[in-house]
């Protein structure tokens, strides 16, 4: 594996253990641990970072003019990092309310 495909790989994985991450978390919050849902949030977040490094390297191609070759992979690969980004916004909404209720 080379390239446009080691990257979108390396995005696919990355984002798809922060969005597990960002769920598991949601589901620690529900069951009233709050210390391990940041946890969980955390270390979805660095996983994210990862997976967004790698989409950065992608654009900073495109910008050196140095255009990316558009294929399946790589757009499922954006699906999945898009996908993984609004999963945090509602993971972070949802624990936010179960730490409300006090659950």
């Amino acid at each position: 594996m080379k390239g446009l495909e080691l990257v979108s790989f390396k995005i696919i994985a990355s984002v798809g253990t922060a969005r597990s991450l960002y769920i598991e978390a949601v589901q620690l919050a529900k069951a009233g641990d709050m210390e391990g849902a940041k946890r969980m949030m955390e270390e979805g977040d660095r996983n994210f970072v990862e997976g967004h490094r790698a989409h950065v390297e992608l654009i900073q191609q495109e910008a050196d003019d140095k255009p990316t070759e558009i294929n399946l992979l790589l757009v499922h690969a954006e699906d999945q990092l898009m996908s993984a980004d609004a999963f945090k916004i509602i993971a972070s909404e949802f624990i936010d309310l179960y730490k409300k209720i006090g659950n």
